[in-house]
């Protein structure tokens, strides 16, 4: 394996860490098994910090390819919890509102997920990595600067409703989805569809074009991976 001639690498992003950070942690452990200060790596569509699963690691001439990666279709499973909302549609903020359930049924939630197969418009979280005259919205969003994301087109492959809980009024989905697709929106369009509100309490990006999470390395088992790698120049 050359890694300054390029390679892939397949992580398995940790809960808890952004994938600039995942990134960091296997450069330095690949630029100490090569004897370098740093080894060219970047990395092909960025996962939330509260996500997990399939994240794309190009090295040396592959960053080339980091583009063409990102067009790849993707897959992801997420849990829904129906009835209330957060700041950032997901469990990095508190709720800050609830809204009733009672109405909401599998059969309802089945109809809901539907129409959002295809060709939507999707406004991007304000808690996310889009670009505001120069700043990043979550950095104005967190400086509680005003500030509107317009929606942008995105594509939906498949919905598939994974699950459905009537007491706890939580809902699990798998996602085939375009480059851009934000999760977390769809959570938050989902819970709107329904008369209701929502947001994501676990996201998982299980595929990345060919590449499946049970091809992905974690960090427990990276370093012995790296250990077996066979190096060329």
């Amino acid at each position: 394996m050359n890694f300054n001639e390029g390679t892939f690498i397949y992580i398995n992003k940790p809960y808890r860490m952004s994938s600039f950070g995942a990134l960091a942690h296997i450069r330095y452990l690949v630029s100490k098994k090569l004897h370098v200060k740093r080894v060219k790596m970047g990395h092909a569509g960025t996962l939330d910090p509260l996500a997990t699963g399939v994240l794309i690691l190009c090295t040396g001439k592959a960053t080339k390819q980091i583009e063409q990666l990102q067009l790849h279709d993707k897959e992801y499973t997420a849990t829904l919890q129906l009835g209330a909302t957060t700041p950032s549609f997901d469990r990095e903020h508190t709720v800050d509102m609830t809204y009733p359930t009672r109405h909401i049924t599998r059969q309802l939630i089945e109809s809901v997920l539907a129409r959002f197969v295809g060709d939507i418009m999707q406004e991007p979280p304000l808690f996310s990595a889009c670009m505001v005259a120069g700043d990043r919205a979550y950095e104005l969003a967190r400086k509680g600067v005003d500030h509107h994301l317009a929606p942008k087109p995105v594509h939906i492959d498949e919905i598939e409703l994974t699950g459905f809980d009537p007491v706890t009024m939580q809902m699990s989905i798998r996602v085939v989805c375009g480059k851009g697709t934000y999760i977390r929106s769809l959570a938050r369009d989902i819970g709107q569809a329904l008369g209701s509100g929502a947001f994501l309490t676990a996201l998982c990006r299980t595929r990345v074009g060919n590449v499946r999470i049970e091809d992905c390395q974690t960090f427990d088992t990276f370093p012995a991976w790296l250990d077996q790698v066979v190096i060329t120049t």
